[in-house]
């Protein structure tokens, strides 16, 4: 079957098509300069102007540089440990409110949904959030980086839409066959909803991984510091030294420095490159599932 397009269909496919391979481009210069530098010798590199569209003298030194760095894999070991237990945290609590607030017969549901949804908008601010996770005596804990953001207020309301969506007489039924509210939101509501908490699950993993704020404000220790907070002292050449120790003295020190970064850049993309094209397959199911039911 032929389809046959109007001019004005095809001109808006034209444009929509020379519009997004452009911004494709300008999102991917960065990374493959980025990517051909981690690769590149140190003095090829300190010589190269410019962007990087192909290793300036290939090179292995930088990565060799982060294997050998204990200050790195210890940020890496925090980073997957805080955004594995964020994750999960953040779902379950998710899905218990979303569940909770989707119900037409929750007290004062409407009034709970808009406290929610307030949050969106105006917070607390830094210092007096500061000042509870010092009174609640996380500072230099895991908690700090765990607890507060563990639920978002956006994904709350994509699952409470998508159990809205939901037809009442699944759950009708299952309270027929005696099923409380815990066996119908587990049985039935978690099963239905795999593509909308994949999507969830995604934007929670994202979000996680690439936090450094909040380590930041929160974290003096470095054993505790996420990989991001390593490699941003990394940026500011505050820290990271201790992994050059490879290196000859003098100039060559600063240009490993510099190979040392794009390495780390690399490293710490790394699993979210492997993990997306697994749940991309959920992503815009989930998502419009979420956006426009109800």
């Amino acid at each position: 079957m032929v389809i046959r397009y109007s001019p004005g269909r095809k001109a808006f496919l034209l444009v929509n098509t020379i519009f997004l391979g452009a911004f494709t481009i300008l999102v991917a210069i960065p990374v493959v300069h980025v990517l051909m530098a981690s690769f590149s010798d140190p003095f090829g590199l300190g010589k190269h102007e410019g962007l990087l569209i192909w290793p300036a003298g290939f090179s292995l030194e930088g990565y060799s540089l982060v294997f050998n760095s204990p200050k790195i894999w210890i940020g890496y070991r925090n980073t997957i440990f805080y955004t594995v237990c964020a994750v999960a945290l953040g779902t379950m609590l998710t899905l218990l409110g979303a569940y909770s607030l989707s119900r037409k017969n929750l007290f004062w549901g409407n009034v709970m949904m808009f406290m929610i949804t307030f949050t969106m908008i105006f917070n607390g601010g830094i210092v007096p959030t500061y000042l509870l996770i010092n009174a609640l005596g996380w500072i230099d804990t895991p908690w700090a980086l765990i607890v507060p953001s563990s639920m978002s207020a956006f994904n709350l309301i994509i699952m409470r839409t998508f159990f809205q969506g939901i037809p009442d007489s699944l759950e009708e039924s299952a309270k027929l066959d005696g099923a409380s509210k815990l066996r119908i939101l587990f049985s039935i509501m978690i099963p239905l909803a795999k593509s909308s908490i994949a999507v969830i699950s995604l934007f929670y993993t994202v979000f996680h991984w690439n936090s450094f704020f909040q380590a930041m404000l929160y974290i003096r220790k470095k054993d505790l510091f996420p990989l991001q907070l390593v490699l941003r002292d990394m940026l500011l050449q505050s820290a990271g030294t201790s992994a050059l120790s490879t290196a000859d003295a003098g100039g060559r020190n600063q240009l490993a420095l510099e190979l040392l970064k794009y390495s780390t850049i690399i490293i710490s993309i790394v699993p979210m490159l492997i993990a997306y094209p697994f749940i991309q397959r959920y992503f815009v199911g989930g998502v419009m599932i979420g956006a426009v039911k109800g």
